[in-house]
Formats: C-alpha cells, structure tokens, sequence
C-alpha cells in the first residue's frame, strides 16, 4: 500500500469547504481522471475514471461522516483504496483541508506511476483545483450534513 498525505488552505469558512467536499458528483469538475461519480446512496459512491489510459468504474462506501470535521472511506473490492479529508478552521473565512489516502497500485503501469510520485502530484493538484473551484464561487454547490458511524482505524 501506498500512502499520499496532502492540504491546501482554502479562502472559504469550514462550513462551505465541507459542504462543497459532500458534492461527490462535482468531482469530476476539479479531479484530474475522474470522469463521472454518481451518489448510490448516502454513504455509497459510483466512481468511473480513466487514468493514465487505465479505465476504471469501482464502488466506495463512507465509514465516517462528521459534518465540518470529516469524511473517511474505502473502496468496495477492487482498486483498493482508504482514506481521509478532513477540515481545520484557520479562521473566519480560511479552511485546511487535509487529505490522507492509502491505495494499492495494480499493474506496471500504475507501479512505476506510484514510484515517480505521479499520484501524489495529481492529488495536489485536485486539491488546487477544489480550493480555486469552492474560491471562486464563493458557495458551495450544495451540503450533505448527515452523520456516519465512526470507524476505529481513523
């Protein structure tokens, strides 16, 4: 397993950073690679990704939701995948979002992706994309402030 620890400081309060994160069908708008998610219910996501030239379509189910605090997951069978999003009030109108995720590269290709640090660039750069995403509307798209049950290992 690998492992990817990445922030970015956001222009919004944690309210607005958090209730843009439940958006999972916005992703597609600022991750590189996601093509389409689709919300199955309150805690399952449908994912479809083309990475790398790798298509993928696979579930994830949310262990832990605390509104304006944080999101865990892991992934439903294969790829597999974990991890954590959490929100930290600097201030006011200032959010960290810091994002922690453990996954298992399958194949070559996505082998020698994972040892040039390929995927941790690419979660930079989502998270610079959310932050000038969430920036510049200035809202959020919409909020999911339901609860999920705690999961120990976070």
């Amino acid at each position: 397993m690998s492992t990817i620890e990445q922030s970015a400081d956001v222009g919004v309060p944690v309210r607005t950073a958090y209730n843009q994160w439940t958006q999972f069908e916005d992703f597609p708008r600022f991750m590189e690679g996601v093509d389409r998610i689709q919300q199955v219910s309150d805690t399952r996501t449908h994912w479809e990704t083309s990475i790398g030239g790798i298509r993928r379509e696979f579930d994830a189910e949310i262990t832990e939701q605390v509104p304006d605090e944080r999101i865990a997951w892991t992934s439903v069978g294969e790829p597999r995948q974990a991890g954590v999003v959490t929100f930290h009030r600097l201030g006011p109108d200032r959010t960290r979002v810091m994002l922690q995720m453990e996954f298992a590269p399958e194949g070559v290709v996505e082998k020698a992706g994972d040892a040039l640090h390929i995927v941790e660039r690419r979660v930079k750069g989502d998270l610079k994309r959310f932050t000038e995403f969430v920036e510049k509307r200035g809202h959020e798209t919409g909020g999911w402030r339901g609860e999920v049950g705690q999961d120990p290992t976070y």
